[in-house]
């Protein structure tokens, strides 16, 4: 199976980098694969990210985090590295949601895909299946027809034997015999 796509936003979120970061990469060619679609903006292969050297679901530094209050409210030492532990926590699990979210939408793009693939292979086989039918049904023997005259039976339908009267063929014998 391969990577899922992650948009530049989702990339950055996953790798812990700003998402400057990843346009300046992609923009420098790092991220070959890139794709831009229409609905979500740049797409960034998970495959280029690791081959451009990015750690995917790496926290962002604790000098990368926001700066904390300065002055009198300022936390003491060791608060402000919890915090900064914290940060970096949280920024870790919110990459490894990017990236889940990115892998069950890819799933379900697949899973889409091979539906619909699915779905004209059936209509294919069934058109196949249909083709087939008529050429066995044009090879198969014409069923038996009925005789025209059975044995017997009356040379003209409708007519039975003995239908002329008498009168109608005595002309008849008259005038193809000449005298009577």
């Amino acid at each position: 199976m391969t990577r899922p796509m992650l948009t530049q936003r989702e990339a950055a979120a996953a790798c812990g980098v700003s998402r400057s970061t990843i346009r300046r990469r992609r923009e420098a060619g790092d991220l070959p694969g890139s794709v831009q679609d229409p609905e979500r903006g740049w797409m960034v292969p998970v495959d280029d990210l690791l081959a451009a050297g990015f750690r995917l679901n790496a926290p962002a530094p604790p000098d990368q985090a926001a700066p904390g209050p300065v002055g009198p409210a300022a936390p003491a030492h060791g608060e402000g590295q919890d915090a900064a532990v914290l940060r970096a926590e949280l920024a870790r699990l919110n990459a490894e949601h990017a990236l889940a979210l990115a892998e069950a939408r890819f799933g379900q793009k697949l899973a889409e895909a091979e539906a619909e693939h699915l779905r004209r292979e059936l209509v294919a086989r069934g058109e196949h299946i249909a083709d087939l039918q008529r050429a066995v049904a044009a090879l198969a023997p014409a069923p038996a027809r009925p005789a025209l005259a059975p044995p017997g039976g009356p040379a003209v339908p409708g007519q039975a034997q003995g239908d002329l009267g008498e009168a109608e063929s005595e002309p008849r014998k008259r005038s193809w015999g000449g005298q009577t």
